[in-house]
């Protein structure tokens, strides 16, 4: 057959990984290791953590999955996306050091805080478009602060994807784009953040060295080509954090262009050529994967931690796991817009940017035992997550940042007639459903990496909406007024909270 190309997204959840026709640009396969779903460790409160090895087990195993459903594949490339902000520690041997700190971690809130007020305002929304927060950079304080007997043995660190293209290859790197999603990227001077990381006393010898997103980056080893069953010398031409990746496998690489997902975490990530910096810190902006010093591609973020997962831990701890999510969708479609007055807020997955960095914690209101039935519970979950994506994408817009028209895969929260509804209604924006994975997304970016697509657009020459949805007008008051209802409480919550 003609060449294949191989994606490969790391979440939080599983491993996903794709194989399309390099030529075509169709998907041949899709698959997913674990079937359920990745453990994530919490030693103390607010903390998350996960093995980079199970990672690395879960990429092979999906690897193989994938080739032995197109065994004639003959694969020109790879391509990485990855959970962002996480940290990963290596020794000199290339030995993990710790577990991976992960992107819902929270234990780093204070030492970007306090890092953010030592250097002040004025330098960190110029410099870095934010305050170190609970990001990549933070983590790496902490453990130099915390644990440092772990620390004195590191000589370098990795993102997740990092990681990945570290076992693959062999070779130690990362991106641009990478390192702003860490906030050790300095955009006043257009390459790493020296300034934090000297405030910091962490040694720039810990940088990996840094490649473009679509560039070779390295090639397959033999002795994993041979473990996975592919010829050795494959270059991995592309990597990127999921969010970037998302908005790319959507087509999302252009100023205007809007990508939303609702997975475990809820984000809508808008791209545009200006730097975005919010006083309050509750929007990331990031190098965008196609960002150039002389054409600015930066993707501003808004993400709620608790989106997905919320609806997960509905499903397996109130409900046992006897419901299939389609199942609790029906449900939920019998229930009323509003919920009959239930209130859920899925505040539950670590500290929130967009509640500068509170943690209120997931919560109930107004549960009535004599109105309220599993439908109401099914549809006030869908509607809670909604609208905390709907109540940050109002961040997104004081920014001036127009979200009339969004994009988004067929997959997660939005398979849900439910949950797109709530979305659209109350946003008030124009829907684009596009049958598109990260994997996918992956995959073609490591074909524009070895220079297969003369251009951006030709990775992307068969990617049609496979649906749009409107707002309905004769719905839009409702939501609105379930969200207004929705957004009091939760700020009572928390100014109570604070």
């Amino acid at each position: 057959m003609a060449s294949a190309l191989l994606g490969i997204d790391l979440g939080s959840s599983s491993v996903k990984v794709s194989l399309i026709d390099a030529d075509r640009g169709n998907a041949l396969v899709s698959v997913q290791s674990p079937e359920s779903e990745m453990p994530i460790h919490a030693p103390q409160p607010g903390w998350a953590e996960q093995d980079p090895e199970v990672w690395w087990q879960h990429v092979q195993i999906a690897i193989r999955q994938a080739l032995h459903q197109v065994p004639d594949a003959q694969v020109s490339a790879i391509g990485i996306a990855y959970q962002m902000h996480g940290l990963i520690l290596l020794d000199r041997a290339g030995a993990v050091l710790r577990p991976a700190i992960i992107w819902c971690d929270s234990r780093a809130v204070g030492t970007g805080e306090e890092a953010f007020r030592q250097l002040g305002q004025g330098f960190c929304l110029q410099h870095l478009l934010n305050s170190p927060g609970n990001f990549t950079a933070a983590k790496l304080k902490w453990v130099k602060d915390h644990e440092p007997h772990v620390f004195e043995k590191a000589n370098t660190f990795l993102l997740p994807g990092d990681y990945l293209a570290y076992r693959l290859t062999g070779e130690c790197s990362t991106t641009g784009s990478g390192l702003s999603e860490g906030i050790l990227w300095d955009f006043h001077e257009q390459g790493p953040a020296y300034a934090l990381m000297d405030h910091w006393g962490l040694s720039r010898s810990l940088l990996p060295s840094v490649k473009k997103t679509f560039s070779v980056q390295g090639k397959l080893l033999p002795a994993v080509a041979a473990s996975l069953g592919l010829p050795p010398g494959i270059p991995v031409s592309y990597r990127a954090g999921d969010q970037p990746n998302n908005a790319w496998s959507l087509g999302v690489t252009q100023p205007g262009e809007v990508a939303a997902t609702a997975g475990t975490s809820g984000v809508v990530y808008a791209v545009g050529d200006r730097l975005v910096a919010d006083e309050k810190m509750r929007v990331n902006t990031f190098l965008h994967v196609n960002h150039a010093p002389d054409a600015q591609r930066l993707g501003v973020l808004l993400c709620i931690n608790g989106a997905g997962i919320f609806y997960r831990w509905i499903r397996h701890q109130l409900l046992n796991g006897t419901f299939t999510y389609a199942e609790l969708n029906q449900l939920a479609e019998r229930a009323p817009i509003g919920s009959s007055g239930l209130r859920l807020f899925p505040f539950g997955n670590g500290a929130e940017r967009l509640l500068e960095n509170q943690f209120p914690g997931a919560s109930m209101e107004s549960l009535d035992f004599n109105r309220h039935d599993l439908g109401s519970l099914a549809r006030s979950a869908q509607e809670g997550i909604a609208f905390a994506m709907v109540y940050g994408a109002h961040i997104l817009t004081q920014l001036g940042i127009d979200l009339t028209r969004v994009r988004a895969g067929q997959a997660n929260l939005f398979q849900s007639a439910v949950f797109r509804q709530a979305f659209v209604n109350t946003l008030k924006t124009q829907l684009e459903l596009f049958a598109a994975n990260g994997a996918e997304g992956a995959a073609r970016g490591a074909g524009v990496g070895i220079g297969l697509y003369s251009n951006l657009q030709d990775a992307f020459h068969n990617l049609k909406p496979a649906y749009q949805q409107e707002p309905n007008l004769e719905l839009v008051n409702a939501y609105e007024d379930a969200f207004e209802d929705w957004k009091f409480k939760l700020e009572l919550k928390l100014k109570q909270h604070g």
